[in-house]
């Protein structure tokens, strides 16, 4: 039998927008508002605020929670300051990404942990499974909180006008208790769109205010709503991995480029140790397919699960694609041979549907915003 998808606090808010919804990682979400490319180019010029309450908030408490996330997780989370962030993943024993997480210390001995929807149960129940023996409790908390997010530069003069919290001091992936239009909230520097921008972890009954007051506020700003749509070209053109595509239980972090992320250095053991110090050993002797950018010389766009091909031989596949608005061409991410993986490598291509159209192998981020 299916399942209804489960709906936000601002679901009839979206739906008197006119949104086109869609099922997501078992969610009615917005997809669009209006027209995405409108959307995508607000959030690089101006502004955009999205309902990202799909996501799955789990917190962790107890005298031994950083010691038991370092042991759960692949980071370390030990060493995160309170007020801060840090983006991690949970590992499989064999060492596969089973999701990617941004880590927030919010006290002494509290934690949120924030997975992406699709994947929120498999690491709640990872977690659950991996408290065991120490002083730690895991609790899920995604029926807690709304989050509503605004991403792009005029973001900070927005947020500025309806809370007192010190947004300036506030720097990347860090979060801080306050006040937002009157609504008591998480905020954190954090996004994936490539800009600067914020989310707000509120109150399901506070979402719908919250939003009005940020719509209002930043009417002056240039700023709409914005769907799941415009949000992955943004991410995409920011080189950002998303779960699925660039990262799945087939890959360890090294095999996905993101090697940097595991911290063999920190005391103890963590689930997965042994599998990921033998997949960076083999990254260092027999470099795995390297994550690389791929600018197409035509306008075919190529989408998850190509080929891409040289010489007549297939050595690689794409991962993510779509129609750039910024670069105003197709884009991809793919992983290929490490051989063809330098940029500027020539005569790559994607295979569109049997025909090989050419692309040039570009260093990722496709962009970055400047500071």
């Amino acid at each position: 039998m299916s399942t209804a998808p489960r709906l936000t606090a601002l679901d009839a808010l979206h739906r008197s927008l006119g949104a086109t919804m869609t099922d997501f990682a078992g969610w009615d979400m917005p997809l669009r508002y209006a027209s995405e490319r409108d959307e995508h180019n607000a959030v690089r010029t101006r502004a955009g605020l999205f309902d990202l309450s799909h996501m799955g908030e789990i917190t962790v408490t107890g005298s031994e929670a950083a010691a038991f996330l370092n042991f759960a997780l692949v980071g370390n989370i030990g060493t995160v300051a309170v007020g801060r962030a840090r983006y991690t993943m949970i590992c499989a024993e064999d060492g596969g990404i089973l999701d990617d997480l941004i880590v927030y210390r919010l006290g002494d001995d509290e934690y949120m942990v924030v997975a992406n929807a699709g994947n929120a149960q498999i690491v709640l129940d990872a977690l659950t499974a991996r408290a065991d023996g120490f002083d730690a409790a895991v609790r899920d908390d995604r029926d807690a909180y709304a989050l509503l997010a605004v991403q792009g530069p005029e973001s900070p003069a927005i947020l500025a006008s309806v809370t007192d919290a010190d947004l300036d001091g506030l720097k990347y992936y860090a979060g801080l208790p306050g006040t937002v239009a009157g609504v008591p909230a998480l905020i954190a520097r954090t996004g994936y769109t490539g800009e600067d921008g914020f989310e707000l972890f509120v109150a399901p009954e506070h979402a719908e205010q919250l939003w009005k007051a940020l719509t209002e506020a930043g009417a002056s700003h240039g700023l709409i709503p914005c769907g799941l749509s415009c949000r992955d070209t943004l991410r995409l053109e920011a080189g950002m991995p998303l779960y699925g595509h660039e990262l799945t239980t087939e890959l360890t972090p090294f095999d996905a480029g993101l090697g940097r992320v595991v911290k063999f250095e920190k005391e103890g053991d963590f689930v997965g140790r042994e599998a990921l110090t033998a997949a960076a050993e083999r990254a260092e002797t027999a470099p795995p397919r390297k994550l690389v950018g791929l600018i197409a010389e035509g306008r075919r766009v190529p989408r998850a699960g190509f080929s891409v091909v040289a010489g007549g031989e297939i050595i690689g596949e794409v991962t993510s694609g779509a129609p750039s608005p910024t670069l105003g061409k197709p884009i991809a991410i793919a992983y290929v041979d490490a051989a063809h993986a330098t940029p500027g490598t020539t005569g790559v291509g994607v295979d569109i549907r049997g025909s090989h159209e050419p692309y040039e192998v570009v260093a990722l981020p496709f962009y970055k915003r400047q500071k």
